[in-house]
């Protein structure tokens, strides 16, 4: 069995450690020898860096700790850690770095493949920032070039000099630091030089598209703190690499190939800045320069366009040239994103200048602004909330902000402002109670007094909030930044149930109080009469004694639009005549073009509000993966799940519970499975789909009673304390709204 020396050195914080070890030492491959470097004595992070790296061994004979003095240079620790090594091959890791799972036996099974052990064995990489885990590390196309051919090296392959830099992407040969003893020696080697240098050195290089290592990127202002020397440093890197190229007789394709890099880098760097001053980006300037003429290979061929025209005037030591066309480029980028952005600055500076006088007037103890879906009026919890509120506390006065389009809709003598206005920015600075199920723009401020309610609109199934990184057909585009600042305003965070609770406090983390209390826009589901439900049927056309299936389909953050998935009208006549389909398209596709077909049986319901009578209105609910599941659930009504995408939808968007193993009822995979479900009563009302509903009932109608609303506003507009509140009845004592078969029998 081929031994692998994971190779664990340098400093980074304690959580990025503690994850790299716990990465190491989670792979199974039997042949690992794991070497940490750890500081000894020391202050800081280093007393617990040793303690960390210590129960590690406790726990796992592999790892063997390498003493280093607490401020031994990074390359000294390193070469302390590989002299204790004893695998054939050594893979050297920083502590922010991890290995991919089941990296180890991976490479290593790679390796134990060629017929002649090769020198390095160059990998691909993955790149870990906040916001992503691990994005592709972009080497892939270099390292499956010439897929399948047997080991080579930079003096067939000058395009290895490309691969990313990194020590964790390429697994080294023990013989080849021993036959080269100065590539570990001294204090001076850092990552870039042995990177490139074992690749110079190696007679076999073998390549492997398998991520090795899971890098770590830093953040800008983690580069800006780093200070100038790091920039400096690499300057005698190169001038190493070079000498080294030489001494090493390496091909005029490979030396081009180095220099190449060397003068990207050092373009980068002066692009970047990354908080160098004035005085030492041109310092550093100079001493690129001097490095691009001196090592410039005779013929080489500068690249063309503007990147050519940067070569030139580094080469020619034309610093003020050199900033000059940089500031043109910045001033070109900044033209183009001006243009359409000037109307909206002058807006925004105008709501600026008029959100802050509003900010100086004093908090109004009795006034409270709501606020529902971005402004589309009155509904969900703050709708239900606002009504109980003008019945406990009359004296509390309402309104609400919406979009011009919505103000026709709203129930007549509503109070409200239009989001934008003068009146808007005015009651949004002086309310005591904001109010909302999604949430306030950014500029608003959390006042000392005020109280931010967020109600939320429904139970997650899907990833929410910070759950969403790393998820690209959600999270692109979002600033979770300014997310996690939304969220630090609220004080109070509604949920329906224990999932919810844990699935908020862990997608939106911040300081507020949960209040487990319930939906209340689902309050109606149980205090709903005979005569309401009727009434609900009635709205809407449908027959006594019809059965009306209400078809909810969440939206799909991969798709482009709303499709619907099921051929509706071929599903409305295999159901027969006295089924009507209620399809109730999601709210984010309210006010897009009709894709419902025209049917007798077919009724779009996009549009209609509030959704609260159309569940009373409903015989049994099909759904996919929107949360109306659980709102439905209430009424302890038939609920038949349509999970044909379910691989895709897991994939593209994330869930928080595995639905098709928890399901409200029977799970159609097809068309064809959900018409011959919906055929057969005994399949999707029958004992075994109660049984299903009653576990689903159990976990996710845990608050809801008839009673939320009045919990939330006694809490908290009134200030009342817990012990005061209605309590959450047990939900074999709860009565929720009759059936449409039991309406019509009263």
């Amino acid at each position: 069995m081929l031994k692998l020396s994971v190779i664990v050195s340098g400093r980074g914080p304690l959580p990025h450690l503690r994850a790299c070890l716990d990465s190491v030492t989670g792979q199974a491959y039997p042949g690992l020898d794991v070497v940490v470097a750890a500081p000894e004595g020391g202050t800081g992070d280093d007393p617990a860096a040793r303690a960390l790296a210590e129960a590690h061994a406790l726990r796992d004979p592999r790892v063997t700790v390498v003493p280093v003095p607490a401020h031994a240079p990074a390359a000294r620790a390193r070469a302390a850690a590989a002299r204790a090594a004893s695998g054939a091959y050594l893979h050297f890791l920083h502590p922010s770095d991890r290995l991919p799972a089941g990296a180890a036996e991976a490479l290593a099974d790679r390796l134990a493949r060629h017929p002649e052990p090769p020198d390095v064995l160059l990998c691909d990489h993955h790149r870990a920032t906040w916001w992503d885990d691990a994005a592709p590390g972009g080497d892939a196309p270099i390292l499956t070039r010439g897929h399948g051919a047997p080991a080579t090296g930079p003096a067939r392959r000058p395009d290895l000099l490309d691969v990313t830099p990194l020590l964790g992407n390429r697994l080294v040969r023990a013989g080849l630091l021993t036959d080269h003893p100065g590539l570990l020696d001294g204090d001076d080697p850092d990552e870039l030089y042995l990177a490139y240098a074992v690749l110079l050195l190696a007679r076999h290089v073998a390549c492997c598209d398998t991520a090795a290592v899971v890098h770590r990127q830093e953040r800008p202002a983690q580069r800006r703190a780093a200070g100038p020397d790091r920039h400096f440093a690499v300057f005698p890197q190169y001038e190493r690499l070079h000498r080294l190229a030489a001494a090493v007789s390496a091909p005029a394709a490979v030396r081009a190939r180095l220099y190449d890099r060397m003068v990207d880098d050092h373009l980068a760097v002066l692009g970047r800045r990354d908080g160098l001053t004035a005085a030492e980006a041109a310092a550093y300037f100079r001493r690129a320069a001097d490095q691009t003429a001196r090592f410039r290979p005779e013929g080489h061929r500068r690249p063309a366009g503007a990147d050519g025209v940067r070569h030139v005037l580094l080469g020619h030591h034309a610093h003020l040239c050199h900033r000059l066309l940089c500031l043109a480029d910045e001033g070109r980028r900044a033209l183009r994103a001006t243009g359409a952005r000037h109307l909206r600055r002058a807006a925004d500076a105008r709501d600026r200048l008029r959100y802050r006088r509003a900010l100086r007037r004093p908090v109004d103890e009795d006034l409270a602004v709501f606020s529902a879906y971005w402004g589309r009026g009155v509904h969900c919890n703050p709708a239900a909330v606002a009504a109980e509120l003008a019945e406990l506390a009359p004296d509390i006065r309402q309104v609400w902000l919406v979009e011009p389009d919505r103000v026709p809709l709203l129930p007549p003598g509503t109070d409200h402002a239009v989001n934008g206005t003068a009146r808007a920015w005015d009651v949004l600075a002086r309310a005591k109670y904001l109010v909302n199920n999604v949430n306030f723009p950014d500029r608003v401020v959390k006042r000392r007094g005020t109280v931010h309610l967020q109600t939320h609109h429904g139970t997650p199934l899907k990833a929410m909030g910070v759950d969403q990184v790393g998820r690209p057909a959600v999270a692109r585009g979002v600033d979770f930044e300014a997310l996690l600042a939304r969220v630090d305003r609220w004080d109070y965070s509604l949920s329906a149930n224990a999932h919810s609770t844990e699935t908020w406090q862990r997608a939106y983390p911040s300081g507020y109080r949960t209040l487990a209390y319930g939906y209340p826009r689902n309050d109606v589901l149980y205090r709903a009469t005979a005569a309401d439900v009727r009434a609900a049927r009635a709205a809407l056309g449908l027959a006594p004694g019809a059965r009306a299936l209400l078809y909810a389909p969440t939206h799909r953050d991969h798709e482009d639009r709303w499709r619907p998935r099921l051929d509706l009208a071929r599903l409305a006549d295999r159901l027969g005549d006295d089924t009507v389909l209620l399809v109730r398209g999601h709210y984010f596709h309210a006010d897009g073009p009709r894709v419902v077909p025209r049917h007798p049986r077919v009724l779009d319901v996009t549009r209609y509000e509030p959704v609260e009578r159309l569940l009373l209105a409903a015989d049994a609910l099909v759904t996919d993966y929107s949360s109306i599941m659980v709102d439905y659930a209430n009424l302890d009504r038939p609920i038949v799940v349509h999970a044909d995408d379910w691989d895709v939808y897991t994939a593209t968007r994330g869930v928080c519970f595995d639905l098709t193993a928890e399901p409200p009822g029977p799970v159609a995979r097809s068309q064809e499975d959900l018409t011959r479900l919906l055929l057969d009563p005994d399949e999707w009302a029958g004992e075994p789909a109660a049984k299903l509903r009653h576990d689903f009932r159990l976990r996710f109608c845990q608050y809801d009673d008839g009673r939320a609303a009045e919990r939330v506003v006694r809490r908290v507009f009134l200030g009342e304390g817990e012990e005061s509140l209605p309590p959450v009845l047990p939900l074999d004592r709860r009565t929720p709204a009759p059936s449409p078969q039991e309406a019509t029998r009263r």
